[in-house]
């Protein structure tokens, strides 16, 4: 089996006879795949060849985190996405790891997550046995226990719920149709609203779940506003955005063993790329656990 070395030469020889590359532009990249290389293997990676796209995420927010510039990081991801190009090319890996990583303009943003005892917090606040309250406790368990969109939330319909097996058929226009389960105190929920919803005003001329108070669909901007409402009356700190309980939904099952495949199937994720910027959170938020936690974490050499 080839070293890394090699593929690398070769990669060079590539850039200078056939690509024929400016001699600056050369040295750069090799510079930068060099010093990826170390990066990998200083992290029990044990060749570039098998660096997959969360390990090459991490190493660009580090750089990132330790003061390297926007120029700098657009230039190493230009050489990434050159060499793992050109090692696809050449049948040495068959997947690119760079494929779906965008230049820094149009860079993710790393999902929030609530915390699980907000969670609990926030979904505990509709009280009461009320038309208003039994929907709202319904939508808050609903949106948690699927980690579904407010787009799909808002678009189901009666017979997309079996509050009796405890799953939820989830619909939807860009992602994979999929049968999502919940679980038991959510489907209860679901239950009870499905009771009360028979008193909403002309509940029985459409099948849309979620209605408003009036009796007609509920919109994706009733539903955020409820959820900035019980947030604001929560005595809970920071911010909360519209996608926080999906993002919620996808950590929280990764912290408790959830595998990524299984986690793509319950989001609907076409690309299982798209579910490992929770992966890479993930790691990030133990990182700044571990730095804030450990004694010596903040300790630095001193010199004499």
């Amino acid at each position: 089996m080839n070293s890394d070395n090699t593929y690398i030469d070769n990669f060079f020889d590539y850039l200078i006879n056939e690509r024929k590359m400016a001699t600056n532009t050369i040295n750069a990249y090799h510079h930068d795949i060099t010093e990826f290389e170390i990066y990998v293997k200083d992290n029990g990676i044990s060749s570039v060849i098998q660096a997959n796209t969360t390990a090459i995420l991490e190493y660009l927010h580090n750089l990132r985190q330790n003061g390297s510039s926007a120029a700098k990081v657009s230039r190493i991801m230009s050489a990434l996405k050159t060499f793992y190009k050109f090692l696809v090319q050449r049948g040495v890996i068959f997947k690119d790891p760079m494929y779906g990583i965008h230049g820094l303009k149009s860079e993710r943003k790393l999902p929030s997550a609530l915390a699980e005892f907000q969670i609990q917090i926030l979904l505990d606040m509709p009280k009461g046995n009320g038309q208003k309250a039994v929907r709202d406790r319904a939508i808050l368990e609903t949106l948690y226990a699927t980690g579904m969109k407010m787009s799909n939330l808002i678009n189901l319909r009666t017979s997309d719920v079996n509050a009796k097996i405890g799953y939820i058929y989830c619909k939807s226009d860009k992602a994979r149709d999929r049968i999502i389960p919940v679980y038991a105190y959510a489907r209860d929920c679901l239950a009870e609203y499905l009771e009360v919803r028979k008193t909403f005003p002309d509940s029985d001329k459409t099948d849309i779940l979620f209605l408003n108070l009036e009796g007609k669909q509920l919109s994706r901007q009733g539903v955020w506003k409820m959820i900035k409402y019980y947030y604001s009356k929560s005595g809970l700190s920071g911010d909360i955005t519209p996608s926080m309980l999906r993002h919620s939904f996808a950590m929280h099952l990764l912290e408790n063993g959830v595998d990524l495949k299984s986690l793509q199937e319950m989001l609907g994720h076409n690309d299982i790329e798209t579910t490992r910027i929770y992966e890479f959170a993930l790691k990030n938020k133990i990182r700044k656990e571990y730095m804030n936690a450990h004694p010596r974490a903040k300790h630095s050499k001193q010199t004499n």
